[in-house]
């Protein structure tokens, strides 16, 4: 267990868009964030993306192992390329790539192997941050929030902030500064809001061969088919009260639902899909935040980020207006929950995961 005080932690995240990973370090007591240090980015190759992409929905056989080696082999060599000028790192937080999602049944799945990885770095490596969450009853995810609350505090907030990750699933955190611990009561409220930037990237590789709607271009030019964004949003998912979770491809119909549509009328309505998603999560904010910082891949979307703006009554912004790295604040989140799961430091509470009570996940294996 690390001893007190702000140390320097790498993290690492691989989402569910398949791009590639993030690696950051972040110099942290697992409580307050007190500097942001360099970061690397590796992209899969489209050979890599195919075989994650081969594995999905899997949890065991042959494509998940393949998967699993490319997942260490990136992350190691994103992570050894950013520790070589930072001698001073203590440990890395590897979140792996999640490959299925099931909290209520099989579980959760994240491959990757961080006993390997921290073999081959030569620093203590923290992964399987979900399972014990998992295992006491929560949904084993999003697990961001705790470091949200750290940000809101570092970024001097005095009223409740919203931090919306747009990646290939849609997640909310509603964090109140003023609670003196992430884990205690009406501090967090957090949740997945549905699907965001998974089902767009799936119809551009199936329909044109690209791996995103670049800046939401192809969607502005198409109309909105209202008639499945409606549909859309009679799901059963919508009516749970958060904490809720989702695999990547609870929504893989979205793709039937749009077939006969044109490519641009297509992304329109999948973007569409993913906005009325977020809006509809809102309603579960416990009060009004002050403004909506937006983080991941989809706060590049110059389409998806009107619907939003259009359709809620408070600043949405990328959190850059914040003095944040939208790129990296999810691998900086892993760097935190790191610190917190090598100091006995609780990572998930009811208010987030729907756990019974807060704990602390992650294995920790040293070189």
């Amino acid at each position: 267990m690390l001893g007190k005080g702000a140390i320097w932690a790498a993290g690492t995240m691989s989402g569910t868009s398949l791009d590639g990973v993030d690696a950051a370090l972040l110099r942290t007591d697992g409580e307050r964030v007190f500097a942001f240090g360099p970061s690397a980015y590796r992209p899969y190759t489209d050979a890599e993306r195919a075989v994650l992409r081969a594995a999905l929905g899997q949890w065991d056989g042959p494509a998940v192992e393949r998967a699993a080696d490319v997942v260490d082999r990136a992350h190691a060599e994103v992570l050894a390329l950013l520790l070589a000028d930072a001698p001073d790192v203590a440990l890395a937080g590897f979140h792996g790539q999640t490959l299925a999602h099931d909290p209520h049944g099989r579980g959760t799945l994240q491959a990757g192997n961080g006993a390997a990885l921290a073999r081959a770095l030569g620093v203590p490596v923290v992964w399987d941050f979900r399972s014990a969450d998992v295992r006491l009853g929560g949904e084993g995810a999003p697990l961001a929030p705790f470091y949200h609350f750290a940000l809101a505090r570092w970024a001097g907030a005095r009223a409740p902030l919203a931090f919306l990750n747009l990646g290939g699933v849609g997640n909310l955190t509603w964090a109140d500064p003023a609670a003196p611990a992430p884990e205690a009561e009406g501090a967090l409220v957090a949740f997945d809001t549905g699907p965001a930037n998974a089902p767009l990237n799936d119809l551009m590789q199936a329909r044109r061969g690209l791996t995103q709607d670049a800046g939401g271009a192809l969607a502005a030019r198409g109309s909105v088919a209202a008639g499945v964004v409606e549909r859309f949003l009679t799901h059963g998912y919508f009516l749970k009260m958060p904490p809720k979770s989702l695999d990547r491809d609870a929504w893989a119909g979205l793709q039937d639902a749009v077939a006969d549509l044109s490519d641009a009328d297509a992304a329109a309505t999948l973007t569409a899909c993913a906005a009325a998603a977020v809006m509809r999560g809102m309603e579960h904010c416990p009060a009004p935040p002050a403004r909506l910082l937006v983080t991941g891949g989809g706060r590049h979307n110059a389409t998806l980020m009107a619907m939003l703006a259009a359709a809620l009554d408070m600043p949405v912004v990328p959190v850059e207006d914040a003095g944040l790295d939208g790129d990296m604040l999810e691998a900086q989140a892993f760097a935190h929950l790191a610190v917190r799961v090598a100091r006995g430091m609780p990572t998930s509470c009811p208010a987030t995961t729907g756990v019974r009570a807060a704990v602390g996940g992650g294995i920790i294996s040293e070189p």
